[in-house]
């Protein structure tokens, strides 16, 4: 059985960018400003920390 432990989202309002993460098992809310830049490259951290967590399968020997 899965549980959600933290939720994520990126708000945009008048051109400004907040991060929210939300941990569901304390009912707390942190947020934090983003500079575009920032917003810009989180597609890429995601991909770097997704492979991070779940590397390919490595080969065997031949």
């Amino acid at each position: 059985m899965e549980t959600l432990l933290h939720a994520v989202g990126l708000v945009e309002e008048d051109g400004t960018h907040t991060l929210v993460v939300q941990d569901v098992v304390r009912g707390t809310v942190r947020t934090t400003p983003d500079p575009e830049a920032v917003v810009d490259e989180l597609p890429t951290f995601l991909s770097a920390l997704s492979a991070k967590l779940d590397p390919a399968p490595s080969r065997g020997r031949w």
